[in-house]
């Protein structure tokens, strides 16, 4: 019996035999074309692209009904992909120049792009190399005519692979989990997963290679942890946490619809964060209140070009739609300097985390940011939008930002489009300089969110995706607590709404840490709703308050940690 341990998705526990899918190819033969073999190369490449965009779209087509809505957006990124130029031509060019076959012309110009996504601070952008990867094994199989490895594993079991497709991952119905060698939170392997609410583990180094066929495994994919070869009183163990897991699945089931109401009667808005449109009505059936953070990257990410207004408007209106009449809170595109989109690259910045990102960008691209605004301007028509301007700094940021907002109304106007007059416009908190002049930023704004992923590593200069550094990451470190507890006073002095909309919302430890400093909306994953909301039910917002405040005022990061835990363990 071993374990091994990586980052866990979420899914519960589960129990079963092992199957170990084959590596990912990435051995590609190179050689050189004889004259007059490069048409033939060319059309070889070509159908190969058109086999795999086959398989994807029909693929989607045959998605059943109660699939997660995440499963078809992630399937139409691949497809993208496969049309990009930056892949599909420019291998084509290396065939017609240099005569390489299309393997290495493919292969070699995917590892190009892959290597330039692994230079992104963000972890999320990061990860969309391994899309391009995973397209291009794709592809390469086609090429070589293996086909698709996943598609004979049809039997329950827990899969085990280097990495895994989205597309791949679907084929997998009868999975009971995944273990993946590569990949983080925020792969769309792990979003997939999570959507999906299959038990998952990320990030397992190569552990691949230590897991045979037909092992008895453990999967707990909240703890993120394997256990391998069990011995029957660890196999007890977890059945019993197992039975436990479900009964606690289906007591939170029976909270979709219960008000999130403290004891003491505090009304708290349960709100969530989505990435793509189709995911508001997968948080609309979880129980959620509205969307607190709707990131916009994802249309300008994986493409050459730049999204138009029409084809922004239509994502945004469908969101709001789906809501059926809740906030949808729009964040505007927080990209830049990490964050590089293709038809938007300038020169590499000389620190991609103080560099020009989110509304310094906008800003900066007044033309691409009016375009943004009027899509969301016309979507606000359609039900209650918000407008949400990230990682504000300065009083000039917010001024001239309202001015272009006003300058889209006026364009809108003279078209006749259709539009929330009195569109509310909020900022995100998430600089200790923006925490600490908050009643500033309060004064000028309509409401504030606190993201709290960027506050804690702008405040404890962090990056939590540096394995180097990731344990002084410290969500709780009383210098961040201090700074969201500001935030909240001053917004709450101005008699305006703040909610906190980064991974602290949707950690149920902090929910009455939370509450205890006066917070009323938390916005998180679709998938922490329900565990979150139980924590409010059981919370006395108002007996927590002067315990919260003792807390504040501790300056040691390890006594906050035990203060916290008693305040979970023993409740307020």
């Amino acid at each position: 019996m071993f374990s091994v341990h990586g980052t866990g998705i979420g899914g519960g526990i589960v129990i079963g035999r092992a199957r170990v899918l084959e590596s990912c190819q990435r051995d590609v033969q190179r050689y050189r074309l004889r004259e007059g073999e490069t048409a033939i190369e060319l059309t070889r490449l070509n159908t190969a692209i058109e086999v795999v965009k086959a398989e994807l779209f029909g693929m989607a087509e045959q998605l059943p009904p109660d699939s997660p809505p995440e499963a078809r957006a992630l399937l139409e990124v691949h497809v993208m992909i496969l049309d990009d130029p930056a892949l599909a031509e420019a291998a084509r060019e290396a065939i017609r120049e240099h005569r390489w076959n299309a393997e290495w012309a493919y292969s070699a110009q995917a590892n190009h792009m892959v290597a330039q996504f692994e230079d992104f601070e963000d972890p999320y952008l990061r990860e969309r190399g391994r899309d391009v990867q995973q397209v291009a094994d794709r592809v390469i199989r086609a090429l070589s005519g293996t086909g698709v490895a996943t598609r004979t594993a049809s039997e329950p079991a827990i899969f085990f692979a280097e990495d895994i497709s989205p597309a791949d991952m679907l084929s997998l119905r009868a999975a009971l989990g995944f273990g993946i060698d590569l990949g983080g939170a925020t792969s769309h392997t792990a979003i997939l997963a999570r959507s999906m609410n299959v038990p998952a583990v990320v990030g397992l180094g190569h552990a691949s290679e230590l897991v045979v066929d037909d092992d008895w495994l453990i999967l707990d994919g909240e703890a993120g942890l394997v256990i391998v070869a069990p011995d029957e009183g660890v196999l007890a163990q977890y059945r019993h946490r197992q039975a436990e897991a479900v009964l606690e699945r289906e007591r939170l089931g029976r909270l979709i619809h219960v008000p999130a109401v403290t004891l003491d009667g505090a009304a708290v808005q349960m709100l969530a964060n989505i990435e793509h449109p189709d995911e508001a009505e997968r948080a609309l059936a979880a129980g959620a209140e509205g969307v607190g953070l709707f990131r916009t990257e994802f249309l300008f990410m994986n493409r050459r070009d730049l999204p138009g207004e029409d084809e922004q408007f239509e994502a945004y209106r469908k969101a709001v739609a789906a809501m059926q009449g809740r906030p949808v809170t729009i964040r505007t595109l927080d990209i830049g300097a990490d964050k590089e989109v293709p038809a938007l690259s300038g020169a590499p910045p000389l620190n991609p985390a103080l560099g020009q990102r989110a509304i310094r960008y906008s800003l900066a691209e007044p033309e691409v940011f009016l375009e943004q605004l009027r899509a969301i301007l016309r979507a606000s028509a359609f039900g209650s939008a918000r407008l949400l301007i990230p990682m504000l700094a300065h009083s000039h940021e917010v001024d001239q930002a309202l001015r272009l907002v006003e300058q889209a109304k006026a364009q809108l106007r003279s078209r006749g489009d259709a539009f929330h007059e009195h569109l509310p416009v909020g900022g995100m908190i998430e600089v200790p300089a923006a925490a600490i002049t908050a009643g500033l930023f309060v004064g000028k704004l309509d409401f504030v969110s606190i993201g709290t992923n960027d506050l804690i590593q702008y405040t404890l200069a962090i990056d939590r995706a540096d394995h180097q550094v990731a344990p002084l990451y410290e969500p709780f470190h009383p210098a961040v607590l201090r700074l969201v507890g500001m935030t909240i006073r001053a917004a709450r002095k101005a008699g305006k709404p703040v909610a906190v909309c980064g991974e602290m919302a949707g950690d149920w430890a902090a929910t009455r840490l939370l509450l205890g400093m006066g917070l009323r909306q938390f916005s998180m994953h679709t998938a922490s709703l329900l565990r979150v909301k139980q924590e409010v039910l059981r919370a006395d917002a108002g007996r927590l308050a002067p315990r919260i405040a003792r807390l504040l005022a501790c300056d040691d990061p390890l006594r906050v940690r035990s203060m916290l835990a008693r305040l979970v363990e023993h409740g307020a």
